[in-house]
């Protein structure tokens, strides 16, 4: 028997194992990896997890073009994320109020198992929270439409307000601008409304009500979103309506009354 480290017969070997780098300084007298003007480490090793020479680059050229092109070893592709896609949601005083589910039905593009691009349709449910705002944005990661090379985009939901016929959103209060007539503004008055939730309020005036006047009602706004529990006001702007004209009688009426 031969001793170790020596050539043996023909059915004996020696494993004399070399790095991918060694084998192609053999062949074409340089290392590709050769980083000595940079300051850093003069080589750079690659595994290969592939067949061929550089794991699947095909090549030290192919090295260099990939690595700047963010592909990783192996050839695989480092899928870049589309930007998201927006569209507005909107809702009603009363649901923004109260809150409520909605439910939504998205068609988009997805890439199947055999790498083709299919349509696909989902539906979507939105929790709808009391107190959102004009600009709330609800965001579902992944179910914008997919492209070949490309992570899906996020789809995000941007909550609208629609406007309401009686009352006006102010941060988290409530506005309202009732019409009044003289008399009432002077001798008083009760003002009557249904809350966005369904309730009748019925509010007494008895103050008179001068320009610029404002009337606040605590806890009778909003719900405020991040404050459970808690309300904005409601404020009643009012606008006096005078008359276009008066009888003398009425004159001296208003005279006496209103005299010094």
């Amino acid at each position: 028997m031969p001793p170790p480290g020596s050539a043996g017969g023909p059915g004996d070997f020696q494993f004399n194992p070399r790095n991918a780098q060694d084998i192609f300084a053999e062949f074409f007298g340089s290392s590709p990896f050769s980083f000595g003007s940079m300051g850093h480490a003069k080589s750079m090793r690659f595994q290969s997890e592939g067949p061929g020479l550089f794991g699947g680059f095909g090549g030290p050229e192919n090295v260099f073009r990939s690595y700047s092109e963010g592909v990783g070893v192996g050839g695989g592709v480092q899928a870049r994320k589309a930007p998201a896609v927006e569209s507005k949601l909107t809702c009603s005083l009363e649901e923004l109020y109260s809150g409520s589910t909605r439910k939504m039905k998205i068609s988009r593009n997805v890439i199947d198992v055999n790498g083709r691009m299919v349509p696909e349709s989902e539906i979507l449910t939105i929790d709808v929270k009391p107190g959102w705002k004009k600009g709330t944005k609800i965001t579902f990661p992944g179910k914008g439409n997919q492209q070949f090379n490309q992570l899906p985009a996020d789809l995000v939901f941007v909550i609208d307000e629609k406007p309401h016929e009686v009352y006006k959103r102010d941060g988290n209060d409530l506005v309202i601008n009732q019409k009044i007539s003289l008399a009432e503004a002077l001798a008083g008055t009760t003002i009557n409304l249904t809350t966005l939730d369904g309730r009748d309020l019925s509010i007494p005036v008895t103050d008179v009500v001068s320009p610029g006047y404002e009337l606040v009602i605590a806890k009778e706004g909003m719900p405020i979103a991040k404050e459970r529990g808690r309300k904005g006001n409601l404020k009643i702007k009012f606008d006096v309506k005078f008359p276009s004209r008066l009888t003398a009688d009425q004159r001296a009426s208003i005279q006496h009354i209103l005299g010094d």
